[in-house]
């Protein structure tokens, strides 16, 4: 019922809502160099781009507009959703282009809060908005971000993980974090111990803060099928049929 009307006309209005079809879903691409790692398969990257383009034709499928926001560290690229194949293909070829090793310098580094914060502002209320990522790059400020983000639209975390992130066999591994080298030695136990200790708290803390604001959550690990991960894991989150 639409009061103010009805006591200015004197008469009975109401309001007719259509729910809108082509929702706006957003894929938040992470190609921060800690992607370009991989021991099983593929390399973290690869996964996530095929993850990005099994998303873009769920969408199209489902009637949807498909966008984009990718970003690395020192640069960003936004692409407008837009529907049916031609929406798709262009997510696509934007994946392609980005995903370009050669544009990777691993000297730099960005939080994932300031991507976080752009697609805040950008984004139109009502889209569906997919992080994918290894969260390496995550900081406490993400929390504010996530909270205004979710407050009009429906988040889903997707993180990336190989094994060898958390898990490793016996064995002496040479380490660097670019400028610092040593030997990470698991075959003593409390080298790996603290090897495992450290893998599961990043397990843990990007699904802990997504989850303390409602926001969906799955994992992608670099020798799982994207689109059986989509299949599985989407159509629980989303609640809507693919």
């Amino acid at each position: 019922m639409d009061w103010r009307v009805t006591a200015r006309t004197g008469r009975a209005h109401t309001k007719v809502f259509q729910e809108e079809r082509e929702r706006p879903v957003l894929v938040v691409m992470d190609a921060s160099p800690s992607l370009y790692f991989g021991t099983r398969h593929r390399l973290k990257s690869v996964a996530a781009g095929q993850m990005a383009a099994a998303i873009a034709w769920a969408a199209i499928r489902r009637g949807d507009r498909i966008g984009g926001f990718l970003f690395a560290p020192g640069r960003h690229r936004e692409l407008r959703p837009a529907g049916g194949r031609r929406g798709a293909m262009r997510m696509i070829q934007g994946l392609v282009d980005w995903l370009e090793p050669k544009q990777i310098d691993g000297d730099e580094s960005e939080p994932l809060s300031n991507a976080l914060e752009r697609v805040r502002h950008a984004v139109r209320p009502g889209s569906l908005v997919i992080v994918i990522s290894d969260f390496f790059g995550m900081d406490e400020v993400c929390n504010r971000h996530l909270s205004r983000l979710r407050q009009h639209n429906d988040v889903i975390g997707c993180q990336v993980l190989d094994a060898a992130e958390y898990q490793l066999p016996q064995g002496r591994y040479p380490i660097s974090d670019g400028e610092n080298a040593t030997v990470l030695d698991t075959g003593r136990q409390d080298s790996r111990n603290r090897y495992e200790a450290m893998g599961l708290k990043h397990l843990k803390e990007p699904r802990r803060m997504f989850q303390k604001h409602q926001c969906g959550w799955l994992v992608l690990r670099t020798d799982d099928d994207p689109v059986d991960v989509l299949g599985r894991e989407l159509r629980v989150l989303v609640g809507r049929p693919a």
